[in-house]
């Protein structure tokens, strides 16, 4: 490197001279340069061939904010059937599973007793109707007496007081004999709420005891079907789109049972008013009109929930999103060309990426070969994919 600093030993005796003039050539060519090994790579980068790569579009649109659970059939209500009274099984008129509306007769009891016991307070109370009669009689005349000076008033008090007797008396007949008819409407048991049926614990002729608080002290229990809830739990972090979406005609929620093809579409019903703080999730109850009884209480499902929909987003397909050393980025296809763009990213949904930063849209980027691309390097487009993930 001295060589470079002393150029008199160019002018060394000619025995040297051709040794030495060939070394300093050598070391004083100039080296190449920063952006002269940038123009040597991008000629390098032109020069290769170009890269055969499977392309998308970067889409900008309206997309769904869209979350999946597990969910449990739940039912609104659910009435154990029992009997009021002790008494014997005189029929039951609804078949094993059937279903059932609200006020429908399930079973018929034997009410003999308490049809003879009604009998004999309503014989009762013509009875005291009768008294009462002739004490309002006796009232009348004992004032009339009293009137005309004939008459005690310790008489015409008297009188009074049976009067006033016999009325009580037909009273508490009446309240006896509407007693009785409440206790007979317990021989005649019906469905309080509408839904199906469970299999019957007794059949006709069996006593059943009101006291029985074993399973055949229940005639059976009534599911309400039609509407019915699914329970699912979702991350907290969802909490306040949730809250959101409760009040908004935009979402909705979709119930698809397990092993089944058929789906439900419903709405949030109930959100639980406290987080699970050992999971982080909280509980969400959706609620379905469920006409034909696609979903069934205690039954798995998949729920698939559209929390709002966002109008303008921009979105790639998933392979397209690269990572690097200073973070995420995308190749997008400009005249043959692949230029890096850095991005930011959103959510991720159905095999799209939204993307905040970085592309407008519209934009052609690379989803398949980008591992051999360098940043300018020219490329070979095949099987455009445009595929859009938000329907």
């Amino acid at each position: 490197m001295n060589l470079v600093k002393s150029p008199k030993l160019i002018l060394a005796g000619a025995a040297g001279l051709g040794a030495v003039a060939w070394i300093s050539a050598s070391v004083l060519a100039p080296s190449a340069t920063p952006a002269r090994a940038q123009e040597q790579q991008n000629g390098g980068a032109q020069s290769r061939p170009p890269v055969n790569v499977r392309v998308g579009k970067a889409e900008r649109g309206p997309m769904p904010y869209l979350t999946e659970a597990v969910g449990t059939v739940q039912p609104i209500a659910s009435v154990a059937i029992r009997s009021r009274i002790d008494a014997q099984i005189d029929s039951i008129l609804v078949a094993d599973g059937a279903p059932v509306k609200a006020g429908d007769v399930l079973v018929k009891l034997d009410s003999r007793q308490v049809e003879a016991q009604i009998k004999q307070a309503q014989a009762t109370l013509a009875k005291d109707r009768a008294t009462l009669e002739q004490a309002e009689r006796d009232v009348i005349r004992y004032n009339e007496l009293l009137a005309r000076q004939t008459g005690t008033q310790v008489a015409y008090d008297n009188a009074k007081t049976a009067a006033a007797s016999a009325r009580a008396a037909v009273m508490g007949d009446e309240a006896q004999i509407e007693n009785l008819n409440v206790q007979l409407s317990w021989y005649t048991i019906k469905a309080p709420i509408s839904g199906r049926v469970s299999t019957f614990t007794q059949k006709a002729g069996n006593i059943i005891r009101s006291g029985d608080s074993t399973a055949t002290g229940t005639l059976t229990t009534i599911v309400q079907t039609t509407p019915i809830y699914v329970s699912f739990s979702v991350p907290q972090r969802l909490l306040s789109d949730l809250r959101e979406a409760a009040t908004r005609s935009d979402s909705e929620i979709i119930a698809t049972p397990q092993g089944s093809t058929k789906s439900v579409t419903g709405k949030i019903a109930v959100i639980d008013n406290t987080i699970d703080p050992s999971t982080g999730t909280i509980t969400v109850r959706a609620v379905f009109d469920n006409p034909d009884e696609v979903l069934w209480s205690g039954q798995l499902c998949s729920v698939r929930m559209q929390l709002r929909v966002d109008a303008d987003v921009v979105s790639v397909p998933r392979e397209a999103v690269q990572s690097g050393q200073n973070g995420n980025y995308v190749y997008v296809v400009e005249d043959g060309t692949a230029r890096v763009k850095p991005i930011e990213l959103g959510r991720f949904q159905e095999g799209r990426q939204i993307i905040l930063k970085g592309i407008n849209g519209g934009e052609t980027v690379v989803i398949d070969g980008a591992l051999a691309l360098t940043n300018g390097g020219r490329v070979e487009t095949r099987g455009a994919d445009t595929k859009k993930g938000n329907s």
